[in-house]
């Protein structure tokens, strides 16, 4: 059933609680006639790490906050905990709520993958405003989907901030991209976070270098399965690279930020 503003399909989002940055960059990404509403994934843990592991285990309880919105697809976008739990855990979370509610649920770590095998990316090098430890799961996350990280970038933090990773600009994204253009040869390039916004970093450098590797992100990635999910349609490299392209949400990134690359 479609809705006023999203005569196209509307989309559930799940995002954690302090993160600034998944609705606006959704709603730039989004084609026109399609719509968002949130949820906030909540936790009163005061280690990082505790709060992302706290989010997965109550991601049926925050689907539930959508009740009876005709949402097409939910989208939990927090990679970090999908990274802590690992993909077999976050695979069979998503069976069991794609089973009790009978619509798609995307994880933006999974989302991340299938945009990797839609592009046959198999070594990829990441940008990551993680500290040490989630560096290393999200690192141990990739590698037991038979994916090979050839490099790692990690992104300065702030640590007087109101949070380490939600308070970035654009600019520290595409300081990690100009960092991996002096890497090894990769396939792709992952700009890790749903809270690091990505957007003018993508818009600047969508393909990396004389040998273009696409760059992909977590949002990026999350928005563009999302909207395959509630058209039931099938990902593919060719509708990745139109995303990539920027077309369709480049203009009202400009508008928003007062530049698109």
């Amino acid at each position: 059933m479609a809705t006023f503003y999203a005569r196209r399909g509307l989309l559930g989002v799940m995002t954690p609680q302090a993160n600034t940055t998944v609705e606006p960059e959704t709603a730039l990404l989004l084609p026109d006639g399609f719509g968002m509403i949130a949820a906030r994934l909540t936790s009163g843990c005061a280690d990082m790490n505790d709060r992302l592991v706290d989010y997965f285990a109550q991601i049926g309880e925050t689907a539930a906050q959508f009740a009876n919105a005709p949402v097409d697809a939910i989208g939990f976008a927090c990679t970090g905990a999908s990274y802590l739990v690992g993909p077999e855990a976050e695979a069979g979370a998503v069976a069991q709520i794609e089973a009790a509610r009978g619509i798609p649920l995307i994880t933006a770590g999974r989302a991340i993958a299938e945009g990797l095998r839609c592009l046959s990316a198999r070594r990829i090098g990441v940008v990551s405003p993680y500290g040490d430890a989630l560096t290393e799961a999200c690192v141990d996350y990739w590698t037991r989907q038979d994916l090979v990280v050839v490099e790692v970038v990690q992104v300065r933090q702030d640590a007087t901030a109101f949070h380490p990773i939600y308070a970035h600009s654009g600019d520290v994204a595409l300081d990690g991209l100009r960092r991996l253009e002096r890497v090894a040869q990769v396939d792709a390039v992952v700009i890790l976070g749903t809270g690091l916004p990505s957007l003018t970093a993508i818009a600047a450098s969508p393909y990396l270098g004389a040998a273009r590797v696409p760059v992909l992100s977590s949002g990026l990635c999350l928005a563009w399965r999302l909207v395959l999910a509630a058209m039931r349609e099938a990902p593919s490299e060719a509708i990745l690279h139109r995303w990539l392209s920027g077309d369709h949400w480049k203009v009202r990134l400009a508008r928003s930020v007062g530049t698109a690359g």
